[in-house]
């Protein structure tokens, strides 16, 4: 049996990787609201409820960068 080790976390580009994250979750969500415009009713229901998801997701990276950026200024990162 071989002795492994976990890898140190490294935090140090989690800034970078959220604001990535919320570039991709905004653009999905454009691309949603665009193509209600071809949908029927159902599907209209299954954008919407999607995309306030999206807006929540939005709102966590973005409290999560916040976050991350403060613990970097702090030097925990």
């Amino acid at each position: 049996m071989t002795n492994r080790k976990p890898k140190p976390d490294d935090r140090s580009d989690n800034v970078e990787k959220l604001q990535n994250m919320i570039q991709n979750t905004i653009e999905n969500y454009r691309e949603a609201e665009a193509s209600m415009e071809f949908a029927g009713p159902e599907e209209r229901e299954k954008i919407k409820a999607k995309n306030e998801r999206r807006k929540k997701a939005i709102e966590g990276f973005r409290k999560e960068v916040k976050e991350e950026a403060a613990a970097r200024e702090n030097g925990e990162v």
